[in-house]
C-alpha cells in the first residue's frame, strides 16, 4: 500500500471526481492542458478508420501517460495516475459533445427512440506499468417530441457531456432502460476503477 494511500485524477470531469468520492477514494487533480495557445497535451481527434473501442482505450492510455510524465515533470510526490474516457457510439458513429445546440438537438434526434452503446475507458499509471480496461453499456432512450428535445437543449446540461445527454440529470427522465454500469455512462465505472486501483497498490476495503 502507498504511504498516503491517494491517486492523482487526470480529468476536469466533475462527475469523475463526485464518483471517486462516493467510493472513499481520495485523490488530486492532475489537469492537461486541453486548449491553446500550445494546444491539447493529448489530441482526441479520431484517427482515420478507428473503430471506437479502439479509439477511446488508446485516447484514455495517452491521458495517463502524459499525466505521469507531467507528475514527475513537476516533481510531485509519485502516485498512481488515473485517467478516463467516455465514447458514445450510435450505429458505429461516435458521437462526441455537442458544440452548439444544432449538434445538440441532432444527437438526441438520433438518439430518441433507440439504443446505444457507452464506453468508457480507464487507465491507471503506475510505477511498475499501466492498468487498463475498457466498460460498455447500452441506453435505451424513449420516443422524444421536437418539444422535449428543445426544451432540454435550451439547458446548459448537453454541451459538456458525449452523446449530448448525462443519464445523472435532466435527461434520466428520457431513458428506458440500461444494460451495464450506471457508474460508467456517468463517466467512470467504479468497480473496474476500484479493481485497477488495487493492482496499482492503493487500499480498497
Amino acid at each position: 500500500m502507498l504511504p498516503d494511500n491517494k491517486i492523482y485524477l487526470a480529468s476536469k470531469s466533475p462527475r469523475r471526481r463526485e464518483l471517486l468520492a462516493q467510493v472513499g477514494i481520495e485523490f488530486e487533480l492532475l489537469l492537461l492542458r486541453d486548449a491553446p495557445p500550445r494546444g491539447p497535451d493529448v489530441s482526441e481527434i479520431v484517427l482515420p478508420g478507428e473503430l471506437p473501442l479502439t479509439y477511446v482505450s488508446r485516447v484514455t492510455k495517452e491521458k495517463a501517460e502524459m499525466a505521469w510524465k507531467v507528475m514527475h515533470m513537476r516533481k510531485l510526490p509519485v502516485r498512481p495516475v488515473l485517467a478516463a474516457d467516455t465514447t458514445v457510439v450510435f450505429r458505429d458513429q461516435i458521437l462526441g459533445k455537442p458544440a452548439n445546440l444544432e449538434e445538440a438537438i441532432r444527437m438526441l434526434t438520433m438518439l430518441a427512440g433507440q439504443t446505444h452503446q457507452v464506453l468508457t475507458s480507464l487507465a491507471v499509471q503506475h510505477q511498475h506499468g499501466q492498468v487498463s480496461m475498457t466498460q460498455y453499456s447500452e441506453v435505451t432512450f424513449s420516443s422524444l417530441t421536437e418539444k422535449q428535445i428543445l426544451a432540454y437543449c435550451s439547458t446548459q446540461e448537453p454541451y459538456d457531456k458525449a452523446g449530448g445527454y448525462g443519464i445523472q440529470g435532466a435527461a434520466a427522465r428520457f431513458i428506458s432502460h440500461i444494460n451495464g454500469s450506471y457508474s460508467g455512462i456517468m463517466g467512470l465505472p467504479l468497480f473496474e476503477t476500484c479493481q485497477a486501483l488495487r493492482q496499482s497498490g492503493i487500499f480498497i476495503p
